[in-house]
């Protein structure tokens, strides 16, 4: 496979847009490639590329969830507020993932905790990945006002997206 048709991957996979830094660095240089996934739509088709870009150059593919840290609200009423346990959630989350990956060849789920984009950057970044897979699903307006997962990770990760 050309690195050029890689990088069409990349460029034009639907829902699974995917942003890269400005230069153009060789496919074979990515030995390590991760995609931050969620249950949508846009998720489930950023893995299948980002498994077919790992496989086609041999890289190593992790596929990360991020599960946040449940805050209080700042005022409880009389009946309180119940916060599930962080361990139990992680659990939960990394046998969801484990299933959503049992189809993809040597995939290795990874779920992290905290801030999602900032956790996926902190995550790249201590663990050597070279390229990140991550969907974009929102329109303008859900972007303008909740932000853009994948355009945050364009502007922060240590790596190519």
């Amino acid at each position: 496979m050309s690195p050029s048709y890689l990088s069409a991957i990349a460029w034009t996979s639907g829902m699974a847009r995917c942003y890269r830094r400005p230069y153009d660095a060789p496919m074979d240089a990515y030995a390590h490639v991760a995609v931050a996934v969620e249950d949508s739509p846009g998720s489930h088709k950023a893995l299948e590329e980002a498994a077919r870009m790992a496989s086609l150059i041999g890289a190593r593919l992790s596929v990360l969830h991020v599960t946040s840290i449940p805050m209080p609200p700042p005022y409880m009423g009389e009946g309180g507020v119940f916060l599930p346990d962080p361990e139990v959630m992680q659990a939960a989350a990394l046998t969801w993932l484990k299933e959503m990956v049992e189809h993809v060849p040597g995939a290795q789920p990874q779920v992290l905790e905290g801030h999602p984009p900032e956790a996926v950057c902190q995550w790249a970044a201590d663990n050597g990945v070279d390229l990140l897979v991550a969907g974009a699903e929102r329109g303008r307006v859900e972007r303008l006002l909740l932000g853009s997962f994948a355009l945050h990770l364009a502007r922060h990760a240590p790596c190519d997206i």
